[in-house]
Parts: structure tokens; sequence; C-alpha cells
């Protein structure tokens, strides 16, 4: 068995036990949909999957990590389901050659999956009244910077390079339902291959997505959006509208407007008429002028759901302190998409076990490094996830022998060394 004991009762190590949480019939359709296995004999579809999830759950920085890290024990590479540890240039190869887009439609198909279970397990907070039972999607990106002489293809000014992970949020799941990356110079009001939804979603977004066309479509669609106004937006006050007496003190005013700068001409969204919520943020002493196209909100509510865009900002933080999207093995495009979809497999499924398993709630950075020092040990989900403490251990009288008990045999008797022993 070498260094994995199979201990609190389970055959099988927690990287594989997470990694069978993707149902088999949903693997097999996205990699039949894409052909990622055909004239492929030995480093298949799983075997990346498997290999890519254990580098980013053990925070491995280069493929010989992985590599390595696999390759320790026979049992553990048997136990994962693959029939050998996979080498630096296979990997490499299946990072380049491997079409991204199979990991994307596994991450979708799961996410469809299991939806129903992460929104009744999601971490509750406080509902607000005027939207409750609405969808509401939150949209941002990220920018994660590149070497430009590494990452050509990802141009972003002229000696630096970097790519945008463009993101939509559903805050039913707190899971993005919608991701598209490209080169960080593309805008960020460009980035997402679907800008309007069903008719009553709501959009909250900054104002790097003010824009007349997208805002005409959007009203036409019959979505609902909160947004910044731009400094230089020109505009006409055309009713001021009355706050309430039990109005929060941040909240400064509520106008009715109409836009009339060139360009909302052009577009026609002169003709629309737009809300102007104005509040205070106190805690970092700035004005926010924000726009929505829904009167039947109370202006609290405004100023709520542009709160909740604080939402994306902390998955953001999340996803890059607890896994591997800033630094990549493969320098390529496919390479590096390939690896965020798999980062967000793996967020995906961390947020599953962390909702549905952990009996009291835990930060995500706490749990992920639990599951990451335990990894490679066979030990059960929901003894890694509740009944593993901090705190000192203490060993019995008969305590079974340990590594440093054979090191010390060695130095004693000088009868044979160490490789020996551990073989």
């Amino acid at each position: 068995m070498g260094l994995f004991r199979r201990n609190k009762n389970n055959n099988r190590p927690l990287l594989r036990q997470i990694i069978d949480l993707i149902p088999r019939h949903l693997f097999k359709r996205s990699v039949d949909r894409y052909g990622t296995d055909k004239h492929c004999s030995r480093y298949l579809t799983y075997d990346q999957l498997v290999s890519q999830m254990f580098g980013q759950l053990n925070r491995c920085h280069t493929l010989e990590d992985i590599s390595a890290g696999i390759g320790v024990s026979l049992t553990f590479i048997s136990d994962l389901g693959l029939s050998q540890s996979p080498a630096r240039s296979t990997m490499s190869d299946g990072n380049r050659k491997r079409d991204w887009r199979v990991f994307e439609h596994l991450y979708l198909g799961l996410l469809r999956h299991y939806r129903g279970v992460l929104k009744a397990k999601r971490l509750p907070d406080k509902v607000i009244r005027d939207i409750e039972n609405k969808t509401v999607k939150v949209a941002d990106s990220t920018t994660v910077g590149l070497c430009l002489s590494l990452f050509d293809w990802a141009k972003f000014r002229t000696a630096k390079g970097g790519i945008k992970i463009h993101t939509c949020l559903d805050s039913e799941t707190m899971l993005p339902d919608m991701v598209n990356i490209t080169e960080a110079r593309v805008h960020d009001s460009k980035g997402l291959s679907q800008q309007v939804f069903k008719k009553g979603d709501i959009i909250v977004e900054d104002r790097a997505y003010y824009d007349f066309l997208l805002m005409k479509a959007r009203i036409e669609a019959g979505n609902d959006f909160v947004t910044r106004i731009k400094d230089n937006a020109s505009y006409e006050v055309v009713a001021e509208r009355p706050l309430p007496k039990d109005a929060p003190a941040g909240l400064v005013s509520d106008v009715e407007i109409h836009l009339t700068g060139k360009r909302a001409v052009e577009s026609g969204m002169a003709d629309y008429a737009l809300r102007k919520v104005t509040v205070h943020d106190a805690e970092k002493d700035r004005t926010l002028e924000l726009i929505t196209n829904n009167f039947g909100w109370t202006a609290e509510t405004v100023g709520a759901l542009y709160r909740h865009r604080w939402s994306i900002e902390v998955f953001f933080k999340t996803l890059k302190q607890n896994l591997q999207v800033k630094t990549f093995t493969g320098t390529g495009p496919n390479a590096v998409k390939s690896q965020i979809y798999i980062a967000l497999i793996c967020y995906l499924l961390l947020e599953l076990l962390r909702r549905n398993t952990c009996r009291a709630g835990q930060a995500f950075s706490n749990f992920t490094e639990r599951i990451r020092i335990c990894l490679n040990y066979y030990l059960s989900l929901e003894y890694v996830c509740n009944q593993i403490g901090q705190g000192a251990k203490r060993v019995g009288q008969d305590k079974p022998p340990d590594l440093f008990s054979c090191e010390r045999e060695y130095v004693t008797s000088k009868i044979k060394p160490l490789s020996l022993i551990f073989s």
C-alpha cells in the first residue's frame, strides 16, 4: 500500500471520490460531442481531467509536479482509474491538441445537473422583497496578466500580455453559468456572447457595460438592469421622485431622466425614460449614480441590487486564491482555456461538497486547504469535511511504525539503504 493507507474505511483516495461526483453519462456526452478520444490510445480525456484536477487541488505549478505527484505510488495510480502516471511530454501534447470546449461543455453540464441541489443549499442571505423569485445575473470580468513573450497570442498592451475571464454569475447558485475567455484588450461590453436574457431577468453590472445598444436590446427583451452611469453622460431630469420617509441615510436622490447625448440619440436610447438613483457609500466615502429601467422598485432596492454586484468580485478573489488560474502549465490558448474550465469544474465540485457535506459553515479557503492536505489519503469525504479538526493528536502506546522509524533503523544498523526499505 505504501504511503497511502486506507483509513476511515474508504478504499478510494479522496481525489477519486471527488472525481466520481462527475456522472459518467455527462462526461461521455462531452467526450462524444467533441470527439476528444478519437485516435487516442493512452492519454484519454479522462486522464487529462484527472491530472489537471490533481494539479488544481494540489497547487502544482508545473507538469513535472503533476507527473511526480500522481506517480508516487502504483496503488494510487490504479485507484485513480489510470493505467499509468502521465508523463510531462504527454500532458503537454494533450494541453496543446485536445479541444478545450470538452471541459467547457462538461462544466455547464455539471451546473445543470446539480443546479437544484446547489440552489437549495446555497448560503442564506437577505432576500430583497421587490425581486423575490426573480433571477439576478451579475456580469463582470477579471484580468489575468501574462508574459507576452510566452503568451504572444494574448495581446493586451505594447509590452504586456493578458486574458480576460468574462463571467455572468447566477445569483441562485452563486456560480457562473456563462464564461468567455478572450484577450485582455477585448472590452467588457463585448466579452459575453449572450447579452440578453429571459424576460423578467435582472442584470447587474458595472459601468464598463454602459452601452446604449445593449441597454436598448435589454429593454426590448423585457430585462431589467442596474448599472452605473458614466461621469460624462449627457441627460436631462424629467421628474423628481419623492424619497420615502424611512429611507436609509445613504439615499440621496431618485429622479427620472432622458439621455440627450449624440450617441444616445443615434442608438434610439433617447426615446426611453430611465431612472437615476444616487446613493452615498459612507464606508468608502463616495457617491454612486445608478441607472435602471425599472420604475417599480424602491430606491433602496436599486442600491441593494448594485451592492449585490460585489458577489462576483468575491467569486473572482476566491477562484484566484484557491485554484490555479494565474499560472499555467501550457502557453497556448487551448492549454490556458482548458486549465481555466477545469478550475471551474473543481470550484463547482468543492462548493457542492461544502454546501451539502459539511455540517457547520466553513470558509471556502479553509475547506479547500483541508481537501488539499488530504487529497492523496484514503479518507472518506464525510470524515475530511466534518471530523478532521485542529489541535494536537495523542498517539497510544501501541502506535504503528512511521517513516522515521525506518530511518532510525537504517542509522543504527546500517544494514540496507532507505531506498530498499521504502520499496
